[in-house]
């Protein structure tokens, strides 16, 4: 089993929690991510799918809920993303309006949101997280 180790972000949202963030790439771009361990599965935000990937579906009966919204989703495959050195090809991703998030974030400093990485990967990976070292271990077989 080979271990993937990935440098991780703790910011301070005005002294109301801290969230962890994470560099991932996506479109060939080098963007950031929100790590949230009680999300279900990992969303991207809907401008960044609507941008890259042509082929969408509009899933108007089915809700995702994130720490940040609720909101109606977008499915479409993203060729490659990667989280360090793991790459996970044509993933099936799921777009939330994001901009809100986006908009608070750089308000406070911190970077724009492209995506929250959530249980789907953090399970499939049997991810860890070093608070500590500021650590994300992912485990590939």
């Amino acid at each position: 089993m080979r271990t993937i180790t990935v440098p991780l972000t703790l910011i301070n949202l005005q002294d109301d929690g801290f969230h962890l963030l994470v560099e991932i790439v996506v479109f060939g771009e080098n963007l950031v991510a929100v790590l949230d361990t009680g999300a279900s599965r990992s969303v991207f935000d809907k401008g960044l799918m609507e941008k890259h990937i042509t082929e969408l579906t509009v899933n108007d009966d089915t809700q995702a809920a994130t720490i940040f919204s609720t909101s109606t989703t977008l499915q479409g495959v993203i060729p490659k993303l990667k989280i360090g050195q793991l790459t996970l090809k044509n993933y099936t991703a799921v777009g939330l309006d994001l901009q809100s998030v986006s908009d608070t974030y750089l308000q406070l400093g911190h970077p724009p949101v492209a995506g929250i990485i959530g249980g789907d990967i953090l399970t499939e990976f049997n991810a860890k997280i070093d608070y500590k070292k500021r650590l994300l271990r992912l485990y590939k077989a």
